[in-house]
């Protein structure tokens, strides 16, 4: 009885990781935009819902 053809594969040059390591080193500016600058009033929103203050 042979092998399965899965089995008689060549081993891999590694070519799919080094494109991932790639990607995962590059800047991702198309996906994530960095968010603007807290405001007073966003400060003062988060302290009001922080205290538990609904209204």
């Amino acid at each position: 009885m042979s092998k399965h053809l899965a089995d008689k594969r060549s081993p891999s040059t590694g070519a799919r990781v080094k494109q991932f390591l790639r990607l995962a080193r590059s800047p991702r500016e198309t996906w994530h935009r960095p968010r603007g600058e807290a405001g007073p009033s966003r400060l003062v929103q988060f302290l009001r819902i922080e205290r538990g203050r609904t209204a």
